[in-house]
């Protein structure tokens, strides 16, 4: 009997081997109860699939899980390293006997406890590398149109500063751009139809120069454009574009919506409860005779006292007017003023230091 149990248990262990029931019994300790995100997946193309040529691959998503990518035509996979929260990196070096050609394409799992999350890379894996111009005309027929590709310039390119890019062109499609010197790619939202923007937070280990290549892209379904920055980082000539940063810099512009004036009813005092007392009582003391005459001078007093308060606090009654203002960016201010403010409904206003100026 005993040896059968060992013998089974020799059978198990042959089926099931010892890590892979621990690494089970772990993955069963994980609370997700819901798929993991994946807000952007990338790759740094090569110009040719030769072999030894890296390709470079960044995905982007919910933290503290395990990301790999499979690639058509390679003979094998790619395991992406969590180099910061929810940024997984990592690259593959093609080799001899891969087939990877300009259409294949790469799909990027991520994994968070017992849930998986899939996407396809949205790009060619072969093309012009990032930092480099490109030759090839910027749309062809069909494809989308980019009106202008401009920069909001930072005080300096430094780790810290924002780098804000804007994007115009056809509406519907997905933006982005690749700075030389930075790793990744700079994903675009569409913050109204057809006008594309994007920011980067320049970091220590980028190494971005005033005339760093910038490479824009937008796909409409199957087809993209591309344009290239033809100015410098830190350039702030040119009229268009200053007007542009301008309307972009404005965050505290906005439109009055609305003028409510407000009243504010001030406290009685003792003092106009005593003299609404003693009003009262007097008053009342002329009514009937008696324990009438008694009572309502008692009465009399405690109206009189109400009365008095209620005068009093009219009399201090004070009012100030709250302007609201619908910012350019959705949100709403209220700016108060002691006084009538001498702009209306509609007016175009900056908010600055709590209070309100015209813009022309």
């Amino acid at each position: 009997m005993y040896k059968k149990i060992v013998l089974g248990l020799f059978a198990m262990a042959t089926f099931f081997p010892l890590p892979q029931l621990v690494s089970e019994a772990h993955a069963q300790n994980y609370t997700v109860t819901a798929a993991p995100r994946i807000d952007g997946f990338d790759v740094q193309a090569v110009r040719t699939p030769a072999p030894g040529n890296e390709l470079a691959f960044t995905l982007y998503g919910s933290p503290g899980g395990s990301a790999a990518v499979q690639i058509a035509g390679a003979t094998g996979g790619l395991v992406l390293t969590e180099t910061e929260a929810g940024m997984y990196e990592g690259s593959y070096t093609i080799r001899q006997r891969d087939r990877i050609t300009a259409n294949s394409t790469a799909t990027a799992n991520l994994r968070v406890g017992n849930y998986v999350a899939s996407t396809i890379l949205d790009e060619p894996l072969i093309g012009v590398p990032s930092g480099r111009r490109s030759s090839r005309p910027a749309a062809a027929a069909g494809a989308p149109k980019i009106d202008y590709f401009d920069v909001v310039p930072p005080q300096h390119l430094v780790a810290g500063e924002d780098l804000t890019l804007i994007l115009s062109g056809t509406p519907g499609g997905k933006a982005s751009a690749r700075i030389a010197g930075v790793k990744g790619k700079i994903v675009f939202e569409e913050v109204r139809p057809g006008i594309y923007e994007g920011s980067h937070t320049i970091k220590r280990r980028d190494n971005i120069k005033a005339n760093s290549v910038v490479n824009g892209r937008l796909r409409v379904g199957e087809r993209e454009t591309t344009a290239v920055l033809g100015k410098s980082l830190l350039d702030g000539s040119g009229n268009q574009s200053r007007e542009r940063r301008a309307a972009r810099q404005c965050i505290n512009c906005g439109v009055v919506e609305a003028i409510n004036v407000v009243e504010v009813q001030g406290e009685g005092s003792y003092l106009g409860k005593i003299v609404g007392g003693l009003a009262g009582a007097l008053l009342g003391n002329q009514v009937g005779g008696g324990t009438g005459k008694k009572v309502a001078t008692v009465a009399g007093a405690a109206g009189g006292v109400y009365a008095g308060n209620e005068v009093e606090k009219r009399m201090k009654t004070t009012k100030h007017y709250e302007v609201v203002v619908r910012l350019e960016n959705g949100g709403t201010q209220i700016i108060t003023y002691t006084e009538q403010p001498p702009f209306a409904v509609g007016a175009k206003v900056k908010v600055e230091n709590s209070t309100l100026t015209l813009v022309q």
